[in-house]
């Protein structure tokens, strides 16, 4: 029987500067979702890369005085290192200066050109550089840009044209009979909004005495392609439309493009339209995350309130950059970054509720049975409980993750561990253990014992690397590709096996 598929896709980060936290948060979502579906026992295809072409790339390579492509490649690696870093377990990594992305993109060209969907026109209007948009007078006040407030250019050209309006009435009906094609609903609810209103067609070229960088449009070598509708087509161009059938068929449609609610129109608009006019299945869903913000601010070079990844990594680490982000905010809202509630979260649940977890259940161990794992023993209606918790944390944990409820997910598994945590103070082992209880010591071990043998496996798609390291320090011998979750249908630690308690995985952090 083959494997079920699962095809989940980051957007294509921009080159025209480093990464941030923002694609750092995108990243670790699709990773963490990633993990979770290969942990399931699906095939899975994790595609992220980068977006190389366009005006603000080839301005920002002038100004440091490169050449285009390698001030690309110098980003491109910090990406790439970032994403190292951080675990980021991608399947590919796309580039759209690669043949192969050119390539799609020039057969997706050709078919809706032949099919009448795309025609020459002059545009005369205003355009805005650093967002590479065209924008209707109707839509603009003082002459500035609706999206990034700076000054628009008055220019006329001649260019080519997609026909949006064409398709507008389409996608109302598509979006409100599938309400899961776009999330969360909010967010659906936007775009239905920006569809009650008349579609300009999008202009999907730029001509090549103003803008070089970019991909040629095959019916017309004096023009390149916008960078938008460029971008788009790695969904497909990754997984091997036109050049791959086997994995296109195998894996579209994608299950989740992940995206940030800046880049929603695009995505919710402009792709569905560009796949339906070229015959080709839609996405199952798009999901549009919120923004982190720095003092209640967008995070932006000009206020000089970015956080650096890289700084934050080298400083806390891989483990809880990951888990916060994924724990302090629902996902599809904006959060607030602070050091302080960083720092606040981290000695908080990872200090003291999983780190203090471990610490003290090894502790026992080793100091009431040599650092063996004792035999189960006669469980109380205490230890029963907590079994019971341990039985339903699965349901709950792949209800919330299925849906992209990261920190809901983590609420369970964190409820586990908080229960454990009280099972110690209420059973009091070292009463046990004084009193010769040997039994009911053995029993009280066992089951915390089993907790965080569990907790390995639902920790791990958050922070795989200290999953890991608590599963060797519990004496499981398993490594990435052994995080299964049919290994919960059994026992996960042997009655004699020896436990190898190492440092504390998650000292307090002191302010």
């Amino acid at each position: 029987m083959s494997k079920k598929t699962f095809y989940i896709t980051t957007p294509l980060y921009y080159v025209n500067a480093s990464p941030h936290i923002g694609h750092s948060y995108t990243e670790i979502a699709c990773d963490c979702i990633a993990r979770y579906q290969r942990m399931k026992g699906e095939d899975v295809f994790f595609l992220t890369g980068t977006d190389e072409h366009g005006q603000k790339v080839e301005r920002s390579a002038e100004a440091e005085g490169k050449d285009t492509l390698k001030f690309i490649d110098d980003v491109v690696e910090k990406f790439k290192e970032l994403w190292k870093g951080l675990g980021i377990s991608y399947d590919d990594f796309i580039r759209t200066t690669e043949k192969r992305h050119i390539d799609t993109v020039g057969k997706i060209l050709t078919i809706l050109h032949e099919k009448g969907d795309i025609y020459q026109d002059e545009y005369k209007g205003f355009y805005c550089t650093p967002c590479e948009t065209f924008w209707p007078k109707l839509q603009i006040e003082d002459n500035l840009c609706p999206d990034c407030g700076r000054a628009l250019e008055e220019i006329s050209e001649t260019n080519y044209f997609f026909k949006l309006s064409k398709y507008q009435d389409w996608l109302k009906g598509y979006i409100e009979e599938h309400p899961d094609f776009i999330k969360p609903d909010f967010r659906r609810n936007e775009v239905i909004g920006y569809l009650q209103e008349p579609l300009n067609d999008l202009c999907i070229s730029r001509p090549r005495k103003r803008l070089s960088w970019g991909i040629d449009i095959p019916f017309a070598k004096d023009h390149v392609v916008y960078v938008w509708f460029d971008a788009l087509i790695n969904y497909i161009s990754g997984c091997g439309w036109g050049s791959d059938k086997k994995t296109f068929e195998k894996f579209w449609p994608a299950n989740f493009h992940v995206i940030g609610k800046d880049i929603l129109r695009p995505h919710a608009v402009y792709w569905p339209m560009m796949l339906y006019a070229a015959g080709i299945e839609m996405p199952k869903t798009i999901f549009a995350h919120g923004w982190w913000l720095a003092g209640g601010e967008k995070m932006s070079k000009s206020k000089g309130n970015i956080v650096d990844p890289f700084a934050l990594l080298k400083k806390y680490g891989q483990n809880a950059y990951r888990y916060f982000l994924l724990r302090e905010v629902t996902f599809g809202l904006d959060g607030v970054f602070s050091e302080d509630a960083f720092i606040t979260r981290f000695n908080s649940d990872l200090a003291n509720d999983f780190g203090n977890l471990l610490n003290r259940t090894l502790t026992m161990v080793e100091k009431y049975f040599d650092g063996a794992v004792p035999d189960e023993g006669a469980m109380s209606e205490a230890d029963k409980a907590l079994d019971e918790k341990i039985a339903a944390l699965p349901d709950k944990f792949d209800q919330s993750l299925s849906a992209l409820n990261f920190n809901q997910a983590l609420v369970a598994v964190w409820d586990l561990i908080n229960t454990a945590n009280k099972h110690i103070e209420l059973s009091a082992p070292w009463i046990l253990a004084k009193n010769d209880e040997t039994d009911r010591l053995k029993a009280v071990m066992s089951i915390l014992l089993k907790t965080l043998s569990h907790c390995v496996f639902f920790v791990y798609p958050f922070m795989p690397d200290a999953a890991l390291n608590v599963a060797g320090q519990l004496g499981m011998k398993i490594t990435d590709k052994d995080m299964s979750l049919d290994k919960l249908k059994g026992p996960l630690l042997a009655p004699g096996s020896k436990v190898n308690k190492g440092k504390p995985l998650f000292p307090r952090i002191e302010r």
